[in-house]
């Protein structure tokens, strides 16, 4: 008996052919096409992006034109979880320490004490106003209480708000999601859920352990990094990225959280300052849409839209129940101690952004075999898809009306670092871009640290050995030798001048130690 046709008979599905996997390729390549074009469509419409992503899902579903069945809950959960992985490590290496240092406390407050009044709130209105069971309302209630990593990094990097709003904001989004991952497998468990302070215990026990092995396993590999030399630049990318995927299953199989740890080991890289980080930028940047696009269309695959009419009702009173009252309870009583300005507590209180993380949550019940599982993930898909498509658009226009929108800056340096290991030494690639406040500053005006020099300025595709006073350019480019010990000092005034001028160091901007 031939092995197909002993497979096909204990039940199995066939092995995939080359012509399925020739018919498999071409569908995934138009998605990703069609996808890729909703972009830039979504982009000048202020749709967000991820609602054109369920709506190609739901095309090619079974309601569709595609007429696709599809309803492996199990599978979506698996691929929502390796997508969140991605999106999680993509934003922790765009996440600058600086910018969130200060609002640390704010942002763990509002991912900790903030969820628990968020699903307090939103589960009792989902028992008294809708008549849900009481353990259908709370895991309805924890999995809607996690803003989406994905959809606030992709809405609030457009948005020229204040750092402190967007720092606070982006590490929330990047904590939240461990303890509500915990909650609703708790509330989703077939046993009962134990005596609260047990469940808080076990939050903070994973909490830590996923903290401890982020942190440890990022500043290994970042370490590692800076001090061993790949023998090619497009290795740096894969390896940072495989660094953070160990974080998450290093923490998920030490019983901690591996969400908290991706996102943790993937910030201590981003801010390490790693060979090459322009390009493991783009890398990640690539992968990250890849996971939000293939994670939102199969969710909404999974959906089955003549299904939603009965839950309509109900997502938008439990929606509107967490949008008005328990999401600006939670931030109003988690930062009114940090003293937060009303007009910023007001913005981060609609900027509670949900997306396919909750989508994805409600697929643990559906696993998990809870009563009224189906009827729990069709209440928070019609949730998340109505208010996102209310509150994505609209926050640009209230960041305007509170007066929190920030005129034009100037924009920050592109440098690019190649280790010259035998020399001990950095060709550092600088571009200056359209609003750099280096141009028109002179070589000699840069006031580099010595042992760092401007070897070579690329200007409207020539290459020159600049003089003293060459006068630089928006949109020039310059390759700049430094010697390791002052590699660090050099980036550090090129970035000062790029934003306060050649005057940067006299001014009061940092010059990196550059005076001399």
């Amino acid at each position: 008996m031939c092995p197909r046709a002993k497979l096909v008979r204990q039940g199995r599905d066939p092995p995939l052919t080359v012509h399925q996997l020739n018919q498999l390729l071409l569908v995934c390549s138009l998605v990703l096409l069609v996808a890729v074009a909703a972009v830039r469509i979504s982009s000048r419409s202020g749709l967000p992006s991820l609602l054109v992503y369920l709506g190609i899902g739901v095309l090619m579903g079974q309601d569709g034109v595609g007429n696709i069945h599809f309803d492996n809950a199990e599978l979506t959960q698996v691929i929502g979880y390796a997508a969140l992985v991605v999106i999680l490590a993509e934003g922790g290496l765009g996440t600058k320490w600086k910018e969130i240092r200060p609002v640390l406390p704010a942002a763990t407050a509002l991912a900790l004490a903030g969820v628990a009044v968020s699903v307090g709130v939103t589960a009792a209105s989902a028992h008294y106003l809708t008549g849900l069971e009481w353990r259908q309302a709370l895991i309805i209630g924890a999995v809607v209480s996690s803003t989406d990593a994905a959809a606030v990094f992709s809405v609030l990097r457009k948005i020229p708000l204040p750092a402190r709003v967007t720092g606070t904001l982006e590490a929330e989004s990047g904590f939240n999601d461990a303890p509500v991952v915990i909650m609703v497998v708790a509330f989703s468990a077939a046993g009962p859920v134990e005596h609260w302070y047990v469940l808080l215990g076990e939050i903070a026990l994973e909490l830590a352990i996923g903290a401890a092995v982020g942190l440890s396993v990022g500043w290994l590999g970042a370490w590692t990094l800076r001090h061993v030399a790949l023998p090619a630049s497009g290795l740096y990318p894969i390896a940072v990225m495989a660094i953070a995927v160990t974080a998450y299953a290093a923490g998920a199989l030490a019983h901690g959280s591996g969400f908290l740890g991706v996102y943790l080991a993937s910030m201590v890289l981003g801010n390490a300052k790693l060979p090459h980080w322009p390009a493991t930028r783009g890398f990640a940047d690539g992968l990250g849409w890849i996971a939000q696009i293939g994670m939102f269309v199969l969710l909404g695959l999974l959906v089955t839209p003549h299904e939603l009419g009965g839950d309509v009702a109900p997502a938008l009173v439990i929606g509107l129940v967490l949008t008005v009252i328990a999401r600006p309870l939670s931030v109003v009583s988690c930062l009114v101690p940090f003293r937060v300005p009303w007009q910023e507590q007001a913005l981060m209180s609609w900027a509670g952004l949900r997306g396919a993380v909750p989508i994805i949550l409600a697929t643990i019940p559906m696993v998990n075999g809870v009563d009224g599982s189906r009827r729990i993930f069709n209440i928070v898909f019609v949730l998340v898809v109505v208010y996102t498509l209310v509150q994505g658009p609209t926050l640009p226009w209230l960041a305007r009306k509170l007066r929190l929108g920030q005129g034009p800056e100037a924009a920050d340096l592109g440098i690019e670092s190649a280790p010259l290991e035998r020399l001990r030494g950095h060709l550092l690639s600088v571009s200056i871009p359209g609003g750099s406040k280096m141009h028109g500053v002179e070589i000699n005006e840069l006031r580099l640290p010595a042992g760092a020099a401007v070897t070579l300025v690329v200007r409207d595709g020539a290459s020159f050995v600049p003089m003293p006073t060459t006068a630089l350019r928006r949109g020039d480019e310059l390759l700049v030798v430094a010697t390791d010990p002052v590699r660090d000092a050099t980036e550090r005034r090129l970035r000062a001048v790029g934003k306060g001028g050649k005057l940067a160091g006299w001014l009061g901007a940092g010059n990196g130690g550059a005076e001399h």
